[in-house]
């Protein structure tokens, strides 16, 4: 069952990669960043200190390997091997999700398998260089590590090898923080102060290990990068409720769901799961065990933080999935086995030998609906690719400024050999950085700090790739990730011109002759 479902996860995953356009073209902005970050490290150029990153540098890391390779393939064929890797990554997760509760029976790995396997927000969350699928990996990782059974661990290396893994999952991303608070307060509260403090010195280690170096490198950059940018980025308008609760609730596929339903979704999950934990507890009369503890309140800790910044993404919903599929599971197997325990005489075996294994089936039934639901999602997905117009009009080694990263690395162009070509990789983040949390439309543009970097960018390039053009009606993100003003767009079209012969939406821009 568990092979099954990681290889229904696995297959999923990778028929995605297989449409159109996404192994090598532009489905993402996020990917290049990350990607282009570990490209940047191999020819000297350090995040934080000479180009702002607003994530820790666990991804950098991650894909360092894949730098390396990106000097001698190419990055075009660097970065979809990365993609291929995250979308193993992603898959991964629905053994070691299984591994988690395989000690509670086939209907707990029925459930978290399942739902691991066809989640929609972990199917997208994998189809290119996202921080996701690696830092939902890691958790699981630490998680595994720290529990033996339902029971948090006691041993020594155990608690240090479960903190590692969480450590450097706060080194991916910030969020790790709360399932690691969670696990801090069980172990203080139930295990040990000792327990807890050895735990710590893991993360310490996770943690320190990957983003100590960086933070040498430029203390203040890092903080102002890492914390400050992140916790002061603001936007026009704040994506609606519903809409993160039809990611959530796993209702993103394949249109958008009407209120009424993801109410009665949502209704319908926390029902479910609220049932099953009473009723395991009017059946076995006995508290949760600690690991359905963990589960449980980290996946309300996590939807209450998801419900409040401006922004949010679907993607961002696979990291509530692993403790949402675990809550259903362990409350789901729990309530399963103090019912049939309840009952007495050759009624309750006949019973207890049935239900079980009916229930497993009505779980791998639905995940296999869900599962065909999923794969005609993925049979309509198409993506552009401007990348081939980019490498056969520019040349090798030329400085490409973009406001897409991913577009440079998959021409191959986005190495430059011009003295003073600008290593910036994530646009909007450094006007997050540089202005204390704005972007393009939300007042950048009024930062002295980021008006330079930008001019300084567009008069090193010889060539500019924009998404949309700066001078019509907003068609796109672009206006969000440059602050276009008067004097840098006079600058822009007094001295760079279309290329000729470009498609439809394709928007090149070579600089005029002097």
């Amino acid at each position: 069952m568990l092979l099954a479902a990681t290889a229904l996860g696995l297959a999923l995953r990778v028929y995605q990669l297989a449409r159109p356009g996404f192994l090598l073209g532009v489905t993402e902005y996020d990917d290049g960043v990350y990607f282009g970050s570990a490209v940047r490290l191999f020819y000297g150029a350090v995040p934080y200190r000479d180009f702002v990153l607003v994530h820790p540098p666990g991804i950098v890391l991650l894909m360092a390997p894949l730098g390396l390779l990106a000097r001698a393939t190419g990055t075009a064929t660097a970065f979809a091997v990365a993609r291929v890797l995250t979308a193993v990554a992603g898959a991964a997760c629905v053994p070691l999700g299984g591994s988690l509760v395989r000690h509670r029976g086939p209907l707990a790995v029925a459930i978290v398998c399942g739902l691991l396997a066809v989640y929609p927000a972990g199917i997208d969350a994998s189809h290119t260089v996202l921080l996701e699928p690696w830092l939902v990996l890691f958790c699981l990782f630490g998680a595994l590590a720290a529990f033996e059974g339902d029971r948090l661990t006691a041993r020594s290396r155990r608690l240090t090898w479960a903190g590692v893994a969480f450590g450097f999952a706060v080194a991916i991303k910030l969020w790790a923080a709360l399932p690691l608070l969670i696990i801090a307060l069980l172990y203080w509260a139930l295990v040990s102060r000792r327990a807890g403090l050895r735990c710590l010195a893991g993360v310490l280690i996770g943690f320190g290990a990957a983003a100590l170096p960086f933070f040498v490198s430029a203390p203040g950059s890092f903080y102002r990068d890492v914390v400050v940018a992140q916790l002061s980025r603001a936007d026009l308008t704040r994506v609606p409720v519903w809409l993160r609760l039809q990611s959530l609730a796993g209702l993103n596929v394949p249109k958008p769901a009407s209120h009424a339903v993801i109410a009665l979704a949502c209704i319908a999950l926390a029902g479910l799961a609220l049932a099953f934990a009473l009723g395991a507890w009017f059946e076995t009369r006995r508290p949760p065990p600690v690991l359905d503890c963990f589960a449980g309140l980290t996946a309300i800790l996590i939807l209450v933080v998801f419900l409040v910044p401006a922004d949010f993404y679907p993607h961002y919903a696979w990291f509530f999935a692993p403790f949402l599929a675990l809550s259903l599971g362990l409350t789901a197997s729990r309530w399963a086995a103090g019912f049939t325990v309840s009952l007495h005489g050759r009624a309750g075996r006949s019973v207890r030998a049935r239900m079980v294994p009916l229930l497993t089936l009505a779980a791998m039934a639905v995940t296999g609906l869900f599962a065909v639901r999923q794969f005609q999602h993925l049979s309509r997905l198409r993506s552009g690719d401007p990348a081939p117009l980019v490498r056969r009009s520019t040349s090798r080694g030329a400085c490409l400024l973009v406001d897409i990263p991913t577009v440079s690395i998959l021409a191959d162009r986005f190495v430059s050999t011009d003295p003073g070509c600008s290593p910036m990789v994530d646009p909007i983040g450094t006007s997050y950085a540089l202005s204390g949390g704005r972007n393009g439309v939300t007042g950048a543009a009024r930062t002295p700090a980021v008006m330079r970097l930008w001019r300084s960018a567009f008069e090193a390039a010889r060539y500019v790739w924009v998404q949309c053009l700066p001078w019509r009606p907003p068609q796109c993100q672009s206006e969000r990730r440059i602050p276009w003003t008067r004097s840098l767009l006079r600058y822009f079209t007094r001295h760079f011109e279309l290329v000729r012969g470009q498609g439809r939406g394709m928007n090149l821009f070579v600089r005029r002759s002097s």
